[in-house]
């Protein structure tokens, strides 16, 4: 059977399955007519955070030289043009955000007959949460490796705060520059808190709660990545050493590694695409795949901080990270300190970026886990450096003690320390893992006593001690506080590489 039809105005002979197609692609063709020009972002959606007290941007496409209007329910509107590509960026200006105040507010984005409408925004802080599997770490269990952080089981079903906004970008990598990510605002309930990140819920609850304000959330992180992954190819093109350690190789053989050690690819895809979102700083849970890059790491992290900053164009804004918990790394060595000399790599970061902070978490690890279920601690001292940064007189104390100086006397050792005030041990017993050394090099693990302030080392062994160490090997958990609850951190007086560690006397006191 044959029907006859007229399509622009010439008279056919088809078959009925040829007119079906004939409609369908007809269709087709009408629905991409229809298909609005104007476009934002993919990270700019309803329920989301406004950055508070700083230009906002926005950008999108739309008809090639058209005008888009952007108005904003807290009295800001501004018009601009589109490229000849039809891409657009703009800017509204911000309010402080009050404490107390969770107004929902509104954006209205026009060009010609064209609108769009975001809803169920607030003004707050924003803060961009990234690293590898400690910071990817769900509330909740994942199997088979993950069980769930700490009382999860208690702290889920209590997570209803409507001004905490989450957003998870999907875990991608790519070999090219991508200007979209998959994932959505969502408010937190106990439904959307259960796959965040532990570190990033405490965190941001932490701040939410002491500053009384909204915060809003971004999730980029991907388990077992390294750091040279985050930073793009021209950061690592311009210096010449990071060039050959990471660039060279890659082009060389470019499926060596799986793709989350691979340079660059984590930032094409899960950080340029975020890019110019205004935000308030970023927290930073990363060092497990780069810690046999004792030397490296450092120059590394600080190229991705720079790389970041430079990129989201808001000046030096804030990067606060986590040192690396205790990990024996499976082999059962107390002598083994690769991890410990790491820890100490991270620090020297601090000292040679501006704005930027680390927390210890040498209390809350887990020797045989290189993913430690205690996330809340973590989350709550990474907000402590960001309220110091907010307001230092109210919140002046927001680390653990940091080593200062010593004194000898005899056989005895004074350390002192920076933010040591009420020292005290989380299970009443002596501090552990202070080891001294004399001239000869050889460490013995030491007596340690509070005194105020400071403590007092000794070993019956070393009757001229020279050199101290705290906590600097891979693995030990410590016990010694400030009166905050801050840990101290891990240190040594010697810069030494031939000590001898005496593992058979660890045990000693």
């Amino acid at each position: 059977m044959v029907k006859k039809i007229i399509y622009r105005n010439i008279s056919l002979a088809v078959k009925p399955s040829v007119v079906l197609m004939l409609m369908l692609s007809t269709y087709a063709g009408w629905s991409q007519k229809k298909q609005m020009d104007l476009q934002l972002a993919s990270l700019l959606q309803s329920n989301m955070v406004i950055q508070q007290n700083k230009p906002f941007t926005l950008w999108g496409k739309a008809a090639p030289l058209s005008k888009i209007s952007v108005s904003a329910s807290w009295k800001a509107r501004t018009l601009v043009r589109s490229d000849k590509e039809g891409k657009w960026k703009a800017q509204l200006s911000v309010p402080q955000a009050l404490p107390g105040d969770f107004t929902n507010h509104q954006l209205h984005i026009k060009s010609g007959n064209e609108k769009i409408v975001l809803s169920n925004l607030m003004i707050g802080d924003v803060w961009l949460c990234s690293g590898q599997s400690n910071m990817d770490m769900s509330m909740q269990p994942v199997s088979p490796w993950h069980h769930g952080v700490k009382d999860n089981e208690k702290e889920i079903p209590k997570a209803n705060f409507s001004g905490i906004r989450l957003f998870k970008v999907k875990k991608e990598t790519s070999s090219n520059l991508l200007d979209s990510v998959s994932g959505n605002w969502r408010e937190c309930t106990p439904e959307t808190v259960a796959d965040f990140s532990g570190v990033a819920f405490y965190f941001g609850r932490s701040l939410h709660q002491k500053m009384n304000i909204p915060i809003g959330l971004l999730q980029s992180a991907y388990g077992s990545a390294s750091c040279q992954a985050f930073i793009k190819k021209e950061v690592l093109e311009s210096d010449s050493t990071l060039k050959n350690r990471y660039l060279l190789p890659y082009y060389k053989n470019p499926e060596e590694k799986i793709p989350v050690l691979r340079p660059m690819l984590i930032y094409n895809a899960m950080i340029h695409p975020l890019l110019p979102f205004s935000i308030r700083g970023f927290i930073w849970y990363q060092g497990e795949s780069n810690a046999g890059e004792i030397k490296m790491y450092p120059e590394l992290n600080a190229a991705m901080i720079r790389n970041w900053r430079e990129d989201f164009q808001q000046g030096d804004l804030p990067f606060y990270f986590v040192q690396m918990t205790p990990y024996n790394w499976k082999k059962n060595n107390p002598a083994e300190n690769n991890y410990a000399k790491f820890r100490e790599a991270q620090e020297l970061i601090t000292r040679q970026v501006p704005n930027t902070g680390i927390v210890c978490t040498m209390d809350v690890g887990e020797p045989d886990n290189i993913h430690p279920v205690n996330k809340k601690p973590v989350g709550e001292r990474l907000a402590g450096l960001a309220l110091n940064n907010f307001n230092a007189a109210s919140f002046e104390t927001y680390m653990g003690p940091k080593y200062h100086s010593m004194e000898t006397f005899g056989d005895q050792v004074i350390v002192k320390f920076k933010q040591s005030q009420g020292l005290y041990t989380n299970d009443q017993s002596m501090p552990r893992h202070f080891w001294v050394a004399g001239e000869d090099k050889q460490f013995f693990p030491a007596k340690a006593f509070i005194s105020g302030s400071h403590v007092i080392v000794t070993s019956p062994h070393v009757i001229k001690p020279v050199a101290v160490r705290y906590a600097f090997t891979n693995d030990v958990v410590t016990n010694l506080l400030n009166k905050e609850g801050y840990p101290m951190f891990p240190f040594r007086t010697d810069l030494w590489n031939d000590e001898k560690i005496n593992t058979h006397l660890t045990n000693t006191f």
